[in-house]
């Protein structure tokens, strides 16, 4: 008897619906073809055991799987469920009527209880879409798959409550995520807050700008002066995700397994703090069976790189196209994934080996050039995509002690929201452009006009401050966004001044002994 049942693949962020065609006939044998990995040929020793637990078996006799589309490769254990309804189906040892209504998935252990599985959000959006009645799944995804309305989502525990489900001896329980009420309630539910930092007023001054254009920025500053601490908080001050930035964002997690046991959406901008030993496919992604690298982890967040000089060069280098593009195609000879990649780079390093440069107090022991040298371990093409750079210098003792608490992020959020809708107000004509940090050379010269005094203390500083070329138009760029935060139509001279301060490392003084 011929029977299909029905899961998903995912590639990339996006789900293809499987079609799993199990036959079994008179003969012996099993035979599961149409391009499964080492996982999914193993499942035949997972379904029988699950199956005996509950006395039912694989019969013996000649059984053919096929899972179409052939050409696509089927990776990992989440078919066990699939493949095992499908063999009972056939062999007549449940009801066959209802098995194609719904996307069945999750991995069997050996006791028939289910694992959760990856990539849930998309197949459950790649369901709705087919017109799937239902999706049955491991209860601990279930949440997750949830969020998708018009699609009834069953969690369920065991390989028995399937099997029920199906001969109608009981009824499953739906699972209902109130998607709206729960992403409200939950959006900016930080435990971390701008006002815990102490001193540091320009810092976070920059940081306000940076968060205000969507603007990368890099500190620089000897250890312990608080570059990580305030980095940690920049997520705080950021327009909260919108839905469709949560549903895009939890997209992401959940393919590449990173979403939390009975979690729904993701309702936080993500802060992705990779080790500086990364290797570069697990920063932009790929690998034989590509996954979501740690840059589209922090699609719609922020990716924080600390100690930066200290990543591999060529980890950096894989970096500066999808940090233009905002997304990143991974291609292999059979096919290619795109994984999005719109994130906010925050890097911070120590000014020299020793980490004293320009240390207040400390006297910096590196040699004539090595601080140079140290600095170019950063490429100029990398650097030219980083807008703001700011020296941060240690907090003196007093500003430690002092009782007074700062600014709290709400606070700053509020104006940074006010001036990111300023943008998106001025750029909605244009696709795929929503902050002053993504303007073309076309654009700046529209919005970013100076008058005859702006335009003369850009051309004195350049010329006295030694500032390179490639910092002409992040300035303008940096000036458009403290004018939005300023509520300014036109650019001022205060603003150039204030975005001048901005470009520490394009001074020809820096770093030279």
């Amino acid at each position: 008897m011929l029977v299909k049942t029905y899961g998903s693949a995912v590639q990339g962020v996006n789900a293809t619906t499987i079609t799993v065609e199990v036959n079994i006939t008179s003969g012996v044998n099993f035979f599961l073809v149409g391009l499964p990995d080492a996982a999914v040929k193993e499942s035949q020793q997972r379904i029988d055991s699950a199956l005996r637990e509950y006395n039912y078996k694989i019969p013996g006799k000649k059984v053919v799987i096929n899972m179409a589309p052939a050409d696509i490769r089927k990776e990992g254990s989440s078919y066990d469920l699939t493949i095992a309804i499908g063999i009972l189906a056939a062999s007549e040892q449940i009801i066959s009527e209802t098995v194609s209504d719904y996307i069945i998935m999750g991995e069997l252990s050996l006791d028939g209880t289910l694992q959760p599985i990856k990539g849930v959000l998309p197949i459950a959006i790649q369901a709705r879409a087919e017109g799937f009645k239902g999706f049955i799944l491991p209860k601990d995804n279930a949440r997750e798959a949830a969020v998708v309305n018009n699609l009834d989502v069953y969690g369920v525990e065991n390989i028995k409550e399937v099997i029920d489900f199906f001969d109608g001896k009981s009824e499953l329980e739906k699972t209902v995520v109130d998607t709206r009420k729960e992403f409200f309630e939950k959006s900016n539910n930080y435990g971390i807050d701008f006002s815990d930092v102490k001193g540091q007023e320009n810092v976070k001054r920059a940081l306000e700008i940076a968060a205000a254009g969507s603007h990368n920025i890099i500190m620089i500053g000897p250890p312990g002066a608080g570059k990580t601490m305030i980095s940690k908080r920049i997520p705080t001050i950021l327009p909260p995700l919108t839905l469709h930035e949560a549903l895009e964002t939890t997209k992401i997690h959940s393919v590449a397994g990173k979403t939390e046991k009975n979690a729904s959406l993701i309702t936080s901008r993500p802060f992705r703090s990779p080790h500086h030993t990364i290797s570069d496919v697990a920063l932009v992604g790929g690998g034989s069976f590509p996954q979501p690298g740690e840059i589209s982890l922090a699609h719609n967040g922020v990716l924080f790189l600390d100690e930066l000089p200290e990543f591999k060069r060529t980890v950096l280098e894989v970096m500066r196209q999808p940090l233009e593009d905002r997304k990143i195609t991974i291609s292999r000879a059979k096919f290619s994934v795109e994984y999005p990649a719109s994130f906010m780079l925050i890097a911070s390093m120590n000014p020299c080996p020793c980490g004293y440069y320009n240390h207040p107090d400390k006297e910096c022991v590196c040699g004539t050039g090595i601080v140079q040298r140290y600095l170019n371990k950063i490429s100029g093409p990398l650097l030219d995509r980083i807008d703001i750079h700011i020296e941060v210098v240690p907090v003196p003792f007093g500003k430690l002690s002092e009782a007074e608490v700062g600014e709290s992020s709400d606070t700053v959020r509020e104006r940074v929201i006010i001036a990111r809708n300023i943008q998106e107000e001025r750029f909605k004509e244009f696709t795929g452009i929503h902050s002053n940090s993504q303007m073309t050379s076309k654009m700046m010269s529209i919005y970013c006009s100076l008058d005859s005094a702006s335009s003369s203390l850009l051309k004195n500083a350049m010329e006295r401050l030694g500032l390179s070329a490639r910092a002409y138009d992040r300035i303008l760029k940096v000036s458009r966004t403290i004018a939005d935060l300023e509520k300014s139509e036109n650019i001022k001279s205060e603003h150039i001044a204030e975005a001048i301060q901005y470009r520490s490392l394009d001074r020809e003084s820096w770093g030279s002994h």
